[in-house]
């Protein structure tokens, strides 16, 4: 059993772990009639829990339990991940991005993030204030007018062939590559 939770807490080589995300596409048709993807399961829980005349919210969330389940179940597992299959070392990163990181004054690399701009003492600052609140609602405004989150384009609508999805995920890589190399060096000097 020991060896089973050594394996399972080490991280997967590509080839195992890309071959069973590309596995929930056909299962989650085939199986469920269902596409995979986690941005809408937000628009239904506030469907279920907010009382309002909202058009938005005004449709037969019920029907769509299956993904708060699923967001549950991520929700569950990361907890469980954390506690129990964690082996407390920091995250393996490449000499160049513990360089690139030091660089700009990021030098506590001993948890799951950098303590010197994600930590509860900092969360009045305008930095962190910025990461969380601006790009919170960048992330939430780019999902909902994209139509969709990362796995959802990239696993499911480029599976499909989709062109919006193929725009979007292009959308994705080009702004993650403008923010880690134009603007995050501007915050973070």
């Amino acid at each position: 059993m020991n060896e089973f939770i050594e394996w399972l807490s080490n991280p997967w080589p590509w080839y195992v772990s890309g071959p069973i995300i590309g596995l929930m596409v056909p299962l989650h048709l085939i199986l469920l009639n269902r596409t995979f993807g986690i941005s809408s399961s937000f628009r239904h829980a506030c469907a279920a829990v907010i009382p309002n005349k909202l058009p938005f919210l005004q449709y037969d969330w019920k029907s769509e339990i299956w993904n708060l389940i699923f967001a549950g179940g991520i929700l569950i597992g990361a907890f469980l991940a954390a506690q129990f299959l964690s082996n407390g070392e920091p995250i393996a990163l490449s000499q160049a991005a513990i360089e690139r990181m030091n660089r700009f004054g990021i030098t506590d690399l001993s948890g799951q993030h950098p303590n010197q701009i994600f930590s509860w003492e900092l969360i009045g600052t305008w930095k962190t204030l910025l990461f969380v609140v601006v790009g919170g609602f960048l992330v939430g405004f780019g999902t909902r007018y994209a139509g969709g989150c990362t796995s959802g384009h990239a696993i499911m609508g480029l599976s499909h062939f989709q062109l919006p999805s193929f725009i979007a995920v292009l959308g994705f890589f080009t702004g993650g590559l403008l923010m880690s190399w134009g603007i995050l060096p501007l915050i973070l000097s």
